[in-house]
């Protein structure tokens, strides 16, 4: 997994999204989100990786999604779920995980 840095056309709000984070969704279920690449219109490639979650086992998952203001929002992933992580202005993002009728929260930090 390589995080490749933004270029030089990349407005600042969007390559401030660039890197690993890592966070708990409703205190306790570990993720892990790495925006891989970010182009100056805002699309990102991802790989995200989560803990145990509910009945989910743990996994990791690669995807591509779209900043749009200040929301990252994810394509959904390959086992059903919607991942939206939104730039707070301390600079940590609110996350967010939707699957199978449930949403889990929380805030994930740079790493």
């Amino acid at each position: 997994m390589v995080v490749t840095p933004p270029g030089k056309g990349v407005p600042a709000k969007y390559a401030a999204f660039s890197g690993i984070w890592a966070g708990q969704l409703d205190g306790m279920y570990e993720g892990k989100l790495a925006v891989l690449t970010v182009s100056p219109r805002g699309q990102v490639t991802v790989t995200y990786a989560w803990g145990d979650l509910a009945d989910n086992k743990p996994g990791v998952a690669d995807g591509a999604g779209k900043i749009v203001g200040s929301t990252l929002k994810l394509g959904r992933l390959p086992n059903g779920a919607d991942v939206t992580a939104t730039m707070l202005p301390d600079g940590t993002l609110a996350a967010s995980y939707a699957l199978a009728g449930q949403t889990y929260t929380g805030s994930f930090t740079r790493q």
